[in-house]
């Protein structure tokens, strides 16, 4: 009997209205019903006065010892008042708004109370009287409810349908994998969720549903990227690999050890007949640019072309000269394409592109224009991939015969996103430094020893280096006192002005302004830049040694992280200084760890445990998906281990095939068919 296709209307007493109140909690069948799991349960071991703690919800029991009062106060408020002797100690417990319950107490009778420990008072804020039916040392769950149904009516359905359909509940995970990791078959699991004899029961039943959740969604996912894989059979770039290897050796520096691992990964993606779909994640720094020219280059020689996107107009030029630098000796034609060309510009670079007589083309959203198509392209490196739209993506990947798409992303991203979010993509990662590149040194000050900051400055600028001074808001709010770019600017005027040359930077400004100040900053006509966070990502001025951010309480810690990387990257020793006066606990350890550590993927890992899923990415990527039992950050063990058995199952298509898979493969086909419609 599939549970899925059976309505709640077969419980007893559910009308019209009581379907209605359970389609509210996302409720429709007996399985919605049966796996509506509590989000807390209560504790209903009796607890000694002496190990009570302040706040502490606990259970007493005691006996009545004084006749219950109910007290009226304000509008349609009350409050029941009553002594109870507990330990030959008499304490008030008080109930808000319940007079009903004055019938559960009478003086002499035994009474068992659950409710909010006050030390200071000796007296309980009741919740709850707990009758008969709870044996001592019981759990009780506790259910996400609204107004639209009570706590108790949803407790007593779910218990009428686990008496009605148990022998029903058919478990999912295949036997294999519940014997591997002695997990609670389906109908144990709910049982020990719902209705838990003692703490060990329910912990195993917790631990049992934590991974079902986590292996479903994460087979949900591997089942879109296999259906990719057969659906939408990749290019076959079978490149030239004695020029990738003269190309590598003729550089002027060796690739770390992690550069040719995943220079390697992306390399067999593209000579296989598989559409490649990875993400190249890689810290500031760490050397992604020469791997994505790598790759283009293993695809021109397989007879394609090739296409990187870049979010801003500063970064786009950039990869033009840094890309033609290393490829026109080749005699490999490189383009660019931007929104600032003018339209014969434009047109003449498109012609080339789609004549096939440009090799690589570099260029911002204007590479996804109806007038820019090409002759034939095989490989689309997305940079800043997080920046970009999934129907601008899309865009670009339409231009050609499904070519292979390298993302990649200097925002280092913590796995338990990796394992959500980015699941239906191969992710490599540069997990190195190249060699020689000196660890910034990260420092904090509070305000009021800004002029120690400003000696700092001063200090660097007469070596002739140059330095970035970044601060949250462009101009002065009477709401928040945030220092501003603006008087920070005149500030440094001020200061250094006009021995040093002074810009400023900051979102608000035309993006032709902006162009120029950055141009002049990276040509050294500027020594300072007070900028807002404009210039966190993509900017690449080896002779910048100096990252001040003001009010860097306010930033979070990847951010953070991304600013800083806009130095260090010359030979040089590089510094950050954060001047901040955080107000609370976490602001104060976003400092400590900040100046700890350089390594961004520990960061985002913290980042991420600071700040909950969160808006870390941007976009589309708001975050983790929406689990109901298990955390991905407290539990990332349980989601690693579910997410390695779940690519196991798909690894092999004949494996999802096998007999003891027959039930997961079915609920798969239901529970995700949303997924498999994901583009």
């Amino acid at each position: 009997m599939n549970l899925q296709e059976i309505s709640v209307s077969t419980l007893s007493g559910v009308g019209p209205k009581r379907i209605s109140a359970l389609e509210s909690l996302g409720i429709k069948s007996i399985y919605d019903l049966l796996f509506y799991f509590p989000f807390r349960y209560e504790d209903m071991e009796v607890k000694s006065l002496n190990d009570a703690v302040d706040q502490e919800k606990i259970l007493l029991k005691g006996v009545v010892a004084s006749d219950p009062v109910v007290a009226h106060f304000g509008y349609r408020k009350n409050r029941l008042n009553v002594r109870i002797l507990v330990e030959n100690e008499s304490i008030m417990v008080t109930f808000f708004n319940q007079p009903w319950l004055k019938d559960k107490f009478e003086t002499g009778n035994e009474v068992a109370v659950y409710g909010k420990w006050n030390e200071n008072h000796r007296a309980l804020t009741g919740i709850k009287v707990i009758g008969d039916s709870h044996s001592e040392g019981s759990i009780d769950s506790v259910y996400s409810v609204n107004k639209n149904i009570r706590q108790k009516t949803l407790v007593n359905m779910i218990k009428e349908a686990f008496d009605k359909y148990h022998q029903d509940i058919i478990s999912v995970i295949p036997e294999s994998i519940i014997q591997k990791y002695q997990l609670m078959h389906d109908e144990q699991m709910v049982k020990g969720m719902h209705f838990p004899q003692d703490e060990n029961e329910n912990e195993a039943a917790r631990r049992s549903a934590k991974f079902r959740e986590f292996f479903l969604f994460e087979c949900g996912i591997q089942s879109v990227k296999a259906r990719d894989n057969q659906e939408n059979d990749g290019l076959v770039e079978s490149y030239n690999q004695e020029f990738i290897d003269q190309f590598i050796d003729k550089l002027p520096f060796k690739p770390t050890n992690a550069q040719s691992r995943v220079i390697k990964e992306i390399l067999d993606d593209m000579q296989s007949k598989h559409h490649m779909n990875r993400l190249l994640q890689g810290d500031v720094g760490s050397g992604k640019t020469i791997v994505a020219v790598t790759a283009m280059l293993a695809s021109v020689t397989a007879g394609f072309q090739a296409a990187i996107m870049a979010p801003t107009e500063i970064l786009a030029q950039q990869h033009f000269d840094k890309i033609s630098s290393l490829l026109t000796p080749l005699k490999l034609k490189v383009g660019i394409l931007t929104g600032s060309q003018t339209k014969k510009e434009h047109d003449t670079i498109a012609e080339n592109v789609a004549q096939g007589r440009i090799n690589v083309v570099v260029g911002t959203h204007a590479l996804i224009q109806e007038s820019v198509s090409f002759k034939d392209l095989g490989l689309i490196v997305i940079d800043e991939q997080h920046r970009f739209g999934v129907n601008q993506r899309k865009a670009l990947r339409l231009k050609g015969n499904n070519p292979d798409v390298l993302a990649m992303t200097a925002t280092p991203i913590p796995r338990t996103l990796a394992i959500t979010t980015y699941g239906d993509m191969d992710v490599s990662r540069i997990d190195e430094l190249p060699a020689g590149r000196k660890p910034i040194d990260t420092y904090w000050i509070r305000s009021q020893k800004i002029e120690q900051m400003y000696r700092f400055v001063e200090k660097e600028l007469k070596t002739g280096a140059q330095a970035y001074v970044v601060t949250p808001l462009i101009s002065e709010s009477e709401k928040i006192d945030l220092k501003n770019a603006e008087v920070i600017f005149d500030k440094f005027n001020e200061l250094f002005a006009p021995k040093y040359k002074i810009g400023l930077l900051h979102g608000q400004m035309p993006n032709d302004e902006k162009e120029q100040v950055m141009s002049e900053f990276s040509s050294h006509k500027l020594d300072v830049l007070v900028s807002t966070t404009v210039i966190e990502v993509g900017v690449d001025v080896p002779n910048a040694t100096l990252m001040v951010i003001y009010d860097a309480n306010r930033f979070g810690l990847s951010q953070l992280h991304q600013l800083r990387g806009r130095v260090g990257r010359g030979q040089k020793q590089s510094y950050c200084i954060l001047i901040a006066d955080p107000k609370n606990d976490i602001a104060l350890e976003r400092m400590k760890i900040l100046t700890s550590t350089n390594d961004g993927f520990v960061l985002a890992e913290e980042d991420l445990k600071m700040r909950g899923s969160g808006d870390l990415l941007g976009s589309k990527q708001s975050g983790l998906p929406d689990f109901k039992v298990g955390n991905p950050i407290v539990d990332f063990n349980i989601l690693e281990t579910a997410q390695q058995e779940a690519e196991q199952m798909f690894k092999d298509a004949d494996t999802i095939e096998k007999p003891e898979n027959k039930v997961l493969k079915l609920f798969l086909s239901v529970e995700f068919e949303q997924l498999n419609n994901f583009d």
